[in-house]
């Protein structure tokens, strides 16, 4: 059974049921903390959640706290929505990923976490259209897109690690589509981008019909520039005109100190998400 303390501090939740027994952790596996007691299984060489996914959850349930029902766009080992679901206890969650070895550990790890009743995983593109039915609505949803076109960079020696990394399938204007068409009434969608392609994210607001309310730069260590931004969108039918133009822009979210110490109020928002700072 998984130890309940870390560093002297009780992690919040139910114990999930796949920490009643050894779990199955093969050579190139990992099984790692994420929420609480929630564990994700990543490849010990592939892509492994990040700082930004861990915001990109963060913030989306911040801004939705009583999402009934949400969505998380090109969804990885599922370490944006595994989040999300222990943020949101009563939650239906749908995630959608196209890399079946992905999808392969998103499934294991839902299963471990006891989420199977209300985690739905997808194997797919979901900009196809048989991917998400045309009446489907989602209070919340969520996304971490990749942020290169292909070319621009040094791709890497992994394919999981190229597809979360490069636009391989669909960029920052797909996902807007695919949430503008998704969200419901009222709806938020959530989503982490450089900030040196702010440009990028506004223009693909602006042609999905959904409006910017608001927007925290993420600096990752004190005294330097921002690196990322989280953006916080609704569909412009349930904006008042008057804010079709407005985003308030939040103060700075720094990760770490100028020492390298994690900051204080980083330190918060692991707390807010299970885990110790």
């Amino acid at each position: 059974m998984i130890d309940p303390f870390f560093k002297q501090w009780a992690k919040p939740g139910p114990v999930p049921p796949g920490a009643t027994q050894p779990p199955d952790v093969p050579e190139g596996e990992s099984l790692d903390a994420i929420s609480g007691h929630f564990r994700i299984f990543q490849l010990t060489a592939g892509h492994r959640f990040s700082t930004d996914d861990v915001l990109t959850a963060w913030y989306g349930t911040t801004w939705a706290p009583s999402a009934a029902s949400v969505l998380d766009l090109g969804s990885g080992i599922g370490s944006v929505g595994m989040i999300a679901a222990w943020r949101l206890t009563g939650s239906r969650v749908v995630t959608i990923e196209a890399q079946p070895e992905s999808v392969r550990l998103a499934r294991k790890s839902a299963e471990y976490n006891g989420l199977s009743g209300r985690y739905e995983i997808r194997e797919g593109d979901f900009r196809e259209e048989d991917a998400i039915s045309d009446a489907e609505r989602f209070d919340l949803v969520l996304g971490s897109p990749p942020y290169f076109p292909r070319g621009s960079g040094i791709e890497g020696d992994h394919p999981q690690k190229i597809a979360c990394r490069f636009e391989l399938r669909g960029d920052v204007h797909d996902y807007a589509a695919a949430a503008s068409r998704h969200l419901a009434a009222g709806g938020l969608f959530a989503c982490v981008f450089p900030e040196e392609q702010r440009t990028r994210v506004e223009a693909a607001a602006g042609n999905t019909n959904l409006v910017i309310l608001r927007r925290r730069p993420i600096v990752f260590r004190e005294g330097e520039p921002p690196l990322v931004t989280l953006f916080a969108m609704a569909r412009q039918s349930d904006v008042p005109p008057a804010m079709h133009d407005r985003t308030w822009v939040e103060p700075t979210l720094v990760i770490r100190t100028a020492e390298g110490e994690v900051h204080p109020e980083y330190a918060a928002v692991k707390l807010a998400i299970g885990f110790p700072p």
